[in-house]
């Protein structure tokens, strides 16, 4: 008799508006540093995003867009060309095993240091620090410092910013890219309310602090079509220190607005792994399905059989799992052939910078011929 759990539906190939995926297996994002000082990807990354690439689809570590959006140790950019160069090579990589892969388009905002940016304060919808407890900065642990309220005539910038960065994914080959709005990254600060006090036109309303993330979006969707672009969002997440008594009605709106675009996916943080904010009941897939009508991809916390679950219900297409994939390049051929799962990574190895703990981890098929 075969008790296998199925995992049918997850498996199960997903004609993405054109993109065709193998399955409905989603590489998360995952930031790991090793891009190095310069932050241009390299070939120790194209390694390591190939192995993974039975992944029906990968979204890339977040990169920033742009000097001003850096904030995170040795992460990689898309803002020079020799950093469109790296990441054609990873594209490459990742195509000739048959892979799909977008580009996670990134600006940490407030989530950053004056050490990142030659002694000038990060910028923010307002001057509202990070209440958690430090920062890891080039010049080591730092507590988070005040940032900067942006002046309503730097904001378009950004965008062009976005709309630039997204022209070089194109010029490096990527699939698409993802918009990243979530975990109290720059385009979630301006969502949220705990965040956001600004009196101009990007703030004091769920539509004015939507503003500024539609005219990303509306930047990035011509440079590619809208169906080759997501939106990464976090209703329930208090990561970086986030969470707004009006969760539920700013991202109803969110993503309102989102569904007249034909995106790609949207991306909701559905999970509760990286923290409740237990400000009300948490926004789930199926609350989701009310505003947005495109394909649905969950995260935080899943496991085959939650994936599975979750897509033949019909709560959503797509399920990115991100630190399984880190000890697990294999993960697709494990949950296929329902082969355990390898220990889970050593944290110290996360963001270390170094080689071990990245692009060595065996397949399951190699760990029994040793």
């Amino acid at each position: 008799m075969n008790t296998r759990p199925s995992t049918k539906n997850l498996l199960t190939p997903l004609d993405l508006h054109g993109l065709k995926l193998a399955n409905r297996v989603v590489m998360a994002p995952l930031t790991r540093s090793r891009a190095g000082e310069n932050r241009i990807p390299n070939d120790l990354m194209a390694e390591y995003y190939a192995q993974r690439s039975s992944a029906g689809l990968i979204i890339t570590e977040a990169t920033s867009i742009s000097l001003q959006a850096i904030g995170w140790r040795q992460s990689p950019g898309i803002y020079t060309d020799e950093m469109v160069e790296g990441w054609r090579r990873v594209v490459d990589a990742v195509h000739e095993n048959g892979g799909r892969v977008f580009l996670q388009l990134w600006h940490t905002g407030r989530a950053s240091h004056s050490d990142f940016h030659n002694g000038q304060r990060p910028v923010a919808p307002s001057a509202i620090p990070i209440s958690e407890d430090h920062i890891h900065t080039p010049l080591g642990k730092k507590p988070y410092e005040t940032p900067r309220a942006l002046e309503t005539d730097e904001i378009p910038n950004i965008v062009t910013d976005y709309r630039r960065a997204a022209e070089r994914a194109k010029a490096a080959g990527f699939d698409g890219v993802e918009i990243h709005s979530a975990n109290g990254y720059l385009l979630d600060q301006f969502l949220q309310s705990k965040t956001n006090h600004r009196t101009d036109v990007y703030g004091g309303s769920i539509e004015n602090r939507y503003r500024l993330l539609g005219e990303v979006v509306d930047a990035v969707t011509n440079v590619f079509p809208a169906n080759r672009v997501g939106v990464r969002i976090s209703p329930n997440g208090s990561f970086n220190d986030m969470g707004s008594p009006d969760y539920r009605e700013q991202f109803s709106f969110v993503a309102k607005q989102l569904d007249n675009y034909g995106l790609a996916y949207l991306h909701v943080l559905d999970g509760l792994g990286f923290g409740f904010h237990e400000l009300g009941e948490p926004m789930t897939l199926r609350e989701f399905r009310n505003f947005f009508h495109g394909p649905l991809m969950g995260n935080v916390g899943y496991t085959a059989e939650s994936a599975e679950a979750a897509i033949a219900s019909g709560d959503a297409e797509l399920i990115a799992f991100g630190r399984p994939f880190i000890s697990n390049p294999d993960l697709v051929e494990r949950f296929a052939n329902d082969w355990p799962l390898a220990e889970p990574a050593d944290m110290s190895t996360w963001y270390s910078f170094d080689e071990k703990g990245y692009a060595d981890y065996p397949k399951y098929r190699d760990e029994q011929l040793a």
